[in-house]
Parts: structure tokens; sequence; C-alpha cells
């Protein structure tokens, strides 16, 4: 297994910030050949031993893969920002309709280029992605008349009338002097991750636990330490919706978030994802932080407006 340890001052020099602690993580290093010419080589970092490390490159079919580069031959070298997905040039509207697969019973009814939207409780409660309006452009009837539409369609279904939208849009801009104010909370950013790579990165990264997976159609659930950490995973095409990844206080700080993330992933990479999707709200720094350190890139924030 690769070291994954934390590095001793040792073990990283002044002229690279590299060491074992690079594992999992997207680097770029500068390394000589037996010539004596320097070259590049971009990719994430699988092992780090006493004598070597081993980069897996990007690049494609044909370019790509292992590399195996000795210590002696760094030149230099740094952690850099992780490879976006491609579907992060998708809109925000395309990310966010996946998101109806997560509930069993949707009902969407369009609104001009909007989607309203109802679900029933999740988890013991109204969740707001099931339960608002999708409006991520301007909405093709006439403003008045959509925001008119989001208030008929909830308060029918003796709802608050909600309303998603990306943070600091036209759409939010817009909405605000037809009564339509953020909530105050719940902001939440979309990331999104290649599969693969980010599979890579927590595998690397992650504890050896007993885990018991619950397969349904089209959905799994991860538990780990007896209940201590959970997970859901919900896969729309091609796809993997990664939510309520949950671990007890008292069992924090272990790894644990990463294992139920790595089961996950593998689990979603068996039957054909390319894609992970989840969201976390800007406040939660820690899962944050979790979630960039294994490849996820925020693509969007979503914002929830409450119709007065």
């Amino acid at each position: 297994m690769p070291d994954t340890s934390e590095p001793h001052a040792s073990e990283t020099t002044g002229r690279h910030a590299l060491g074992p602690h690079v594992v999992g993580q997207r680097v770029v290093v500068r390394h000589l050949l037996p010539d004596g010419r320097a070259t590049d080589v971009l990719g994430t970092c699988t092992s780090w031993g006493a004598d070597s490390l081993t980069i897996d490159r990007d690049g494609p079919p044909g370019q790509a893969g292992p590399v195996v580069i000795a210590l002696a031959d760094v030149v230099t070298g740094k952690p850099v920002p992780p490879r976006a997905s491609v579907r992060s040039r998708v809109s925000p509207q395309e990310v966010e309709e996946h998101v109806a697969a997560l509930w069993d019973s949707v009902t969407t009814e369009p609104l001009g280029h909007w989607l309203l939207r109802a679900s029933p409780p999740h988890g013991g409660r109204l969740r707001r992605r099931g339960n608002s309006a999708l409006a991520m452009h301007e909405p093709g009837i006439g403003w008045v008349d959509a925001a008119f539409g989001v208030r008929r369609f909830y308060e029918a279904l003796e709802q608050t009338p909600l309303v998603q939208v990306q943070r600091g849009s036209d759409v939010e801009q817009t909405l605000a002097p037809l009564g339509f104010t953020p909530m105050g909370d719940g902001d939440a950013h979309a990331q999104l991750a290649s599969v693969a790579r980010a599979l890579r990165s927590v595998r690397a990264a992650a504890p050896d636990v007993p885990a018991t997976l619950d397969e349904q159609p089209g959905s799994a659930t991860v538990s780990l330490a007896s209940g201590a950490a959970t997970g859901r995973g919900v896969l729309s095409g091609d796809w993997l919706l990664v939510e309520s990844v949950v671990v007890d206080a008292a069992e924090r700080r272990r790894g644990l978030a990463t294992a139920v993330l790595a089961e996950l992933l593998d689990w979603g990479a068996s039957l054909g994802a390319t894609t992970a999707l989840l969201h976390v709200e800007t406040d939660n720094q820690g899962a944050i932080a979790l979630y960039e350190r294994h490849g996820f890139v925020t693509h969007h924030t979503n914002r929830y407006l409450v119709g007065s």
C-alpha cells in the first residue's frame, strides 16, 4: 500500500512541495530524462515510495497512464487544481435536472422554460430540491406570469412557493421585486467530478473499513462501522448522484466519509457512471475541503428563493 502519512520536514525541500502527502492529488512534476533534458508530467500521484513516485498521467488514450519517476530526478513540482469533469461545460439547468432521480415519485410540470417539481418527504422531510421550481434562465412566458404560476402550483399543494436559482444570477435579481427573496440558508454548491479519477483518489486515502452495501434498482446505500457512517448513491444515466453522506460526531476524523465516498464511487463505476454529482452547503467547509481534495469542482451555486 502507498505511504500516505504526513511528510516530515526532510521529505519536502525548498525546490518542490511534494511528499507522501500528495498521494491522491493532481500534481505537475518536472523531472530529468536519462539524456539530461527535463520534461513535465501532469496527473494524479498514486504512490510515493522511498526512491520513486508514480503518476497517473492526464492525456488522451496512448499518452495517459502511469509513469514512475525517481525522486533523485525530480527538479520541481507542486499540487495543482483537480481536472474538471468534461460535464463541467453543461448548463446548470442540465445538471440540476438529474436531481429528479433521487426520489421514487416526482411530479413535474413545465412552466415556460422552468420546471415545477413536487416530491414526497424524503428522510422525514420535504426536500427543497424536489419541491421548488427549477429556474436557471429566463422563463420564456413573462416574469409576472412565471411568478404567478409558481405561487399557484405550490399553494394548490399547500406548500411554500420556492424557486431554485443560480446564486447571483439575473433570475434572482429579476424575481426580487416580484416578491421572491433568499431563504437565508441552504445555499449549496453543485460539484462535479470524473468518477474514475475521484475513485483513484479516494482509494489511495480511505481506511480499510468493512462496508455494507444495500442495493436497489438504480440506487445503493452504504453503511460503515455499524452505521456510524452512511451515504447514498443514485444513478441518472451515466451520472452518479452522491447524497446524505453522514458520519456520527464521535467517529469523525477517521476517514470514514472518504471510505463511504469510495464505496459509492466504486458502485457507480461498476454500473457505467462516468460523472459524479453532489450538493454541499456553502457553510460546510469540512465537506467542501474533503470533496475538493478528491477532485470535485464547483460547477455552480444554488440558492432558494421563497415567495412572500
